[in-house]
């Protein structure tokens, strides 16, 4: 009989999907690396910083990453572990089960499904709430990457302030239902409304502490095949290379970032000069066609680039393309309405009033030219960012 969890007082209203990184040593980007892809950019060659980015991710994606299994005693963990491994009872290197607790510390297991990941099988916590604080203490709950709580029968208060925990240090848990062939087996309602009872009440029992939507899987350990078990696998491997992956794409995102930051900077201050016009051929510094073509090139977000981008990564060059505000001239002035306001014709006979003014007029004049070129230059150095940020999504695909 599903029994619902007692109530805690102390709810934390932030979502499942925490948005604070995973913090390891190997998802800091190293100091070659990060020299690689600045050298790229600074030669604007993306079609290079798809390479070094690629040669980054490959270190981490042979990264360890720990994976806890953890309940209340008798829970079943133990038979979990060894399902989702796909290993029988009483196998070789198989997790120790029975009617008593067999688990008396933490103990690693090899998971062949995916490689470098470890299940953790954790002893089951105490039957009361005040034993609770020092087993989260004992098990150290802080070296992991990502748990599962296993539950049965009842989802109890135990369960709610383990989920609370892990929640606040800001990892991701599965709630994984076990044993639903017994649930099965003694029901007296239908499959379907068994198991939406069971996932409400779950539900329920976390959204009246403050708690968002669970990731509930329910599931058989004596058969692995059925149920949620399939979907469980999945999303294993899907999460835990975000694991690996998350901090290092927001460190190489944040270099990406910087280095287009100081360029566009540096660049910033040289537009309206007569050596920046000279050195990219810019003849009339009011033809905003012309001005673009050489920032994309600058950037080095032009066609031609893009294209090469699009062929090493196998996609087409319009995902690169599309996603720019800066595609042409229209697709400019169309976005922006400050820049189109200083190219229409109102703005003309501005410049043509201007114009006949002694000395305060050029100046004048002077400014709104650089005002609309660092603009110009402004939304292509956005649309590099976009697009690094794209290149470092379809790479790890």
């Amino acid at each position: 009989m599903i029994q619902p969890a007692l109530s805690l007082h102390s709810p934390l209203p932030t979502p499942f999907t925490s948005a604070v990184p995973y913090h390891k040593s190997w998802n800091i980007l190293s100091k070659p690396g990060a020299m690689n892809i600045e050298k790229a950019l600074e030669e604007r060659k993306l079609v290079k910083v798809v390479s070094a980015v690629r040669e980054t991710l490959k270190t981490a994606s042979s990264a360890p990453v720990s994976i806890a299994v953890t309940g209340n005693s008798g829970n079943g963990m133990s038979s979990f572990i060894n399902a989702l491994r796909g290993i029988g009872h009483g196998e070789k290197d198989s997790a120790p089960t029975g009617v008593v607790r067999t688990t008396q510390i933490p103990i690693h297991y090899s998971f062949s499904h995916i490689p470098n990941v470890e299940l953790w099988d954790l002893p089951g916590t105490g039957a009361t709430t005040q034993s609770l604080e020092t087993y989260l203490e004992e098990m150290q709950f802080s070296k992991y990457d990502l748990f599962i709580i296993i539950a049965s029968e009842q989802f109890s208060m135990n369960l709610v302030k383990l989920a609370k925990v892990i929640q606040g240090q800001g990892k991701k848990f599965y709630i994984v239902w076990t044993k639903l062939d017994r649930d099965l087996s003694t029901h007296v309602v239908s499959k379907e409304q068994l198991l939406q009872n069971i996932q409400e009440n779950i539900r329920v029992t976390l959204q009246n502490e403050g708690m968002c939507e669970p990731i509930i899987f329910l599931v058989s350990s004596f058969d692995p095949s059925l149920h949620d078990f399939p979907e469980l696998r999945k999303s294993l491997h899907r999460d835990v290379c975000e694991i690996r992956y998350h901090a290092l794409l927001e460190n190489l995102s944040d270099t990406c970032e910087k280095v287009i930051n100081d360029k566009a900077i540096t660049l910033q201050r040289q537009i309206g000069s007569e050596s920046f016009q000279d050195t990219f051929g810019i003849q009339n510094a009011d033809h905003l066609g012309k001005c673009l073509n050489v920032y994309h090139s600058l950037f080095g977000v032009d066609d031609e680039s893009l294209q090469e981008v699009a062929q090493s990564m196998g996609k087409p060059m319009e995902e690169y393309k599309t996603i720019m505000k800066s595609q042409d001239l229209h697709t400019v002035l169309t976005g922006d309405w400050a820049l189109s306001w200083m190219n229409c014709n109102t703005a003309s006979y501005l410049y043509s009033v201007l114009s006949y003014i002694p000395i305060l007029g050029n100046t004048s004049i002077h400014y709104l030219r650089g005002w609309n070129q660092r603009r110009l230059l402004d939304i292509v150095a956005e649309d590099t960012k976009t697009i690094l940020k794209k290149i470092l999504k379809d790479a790890i695909i």
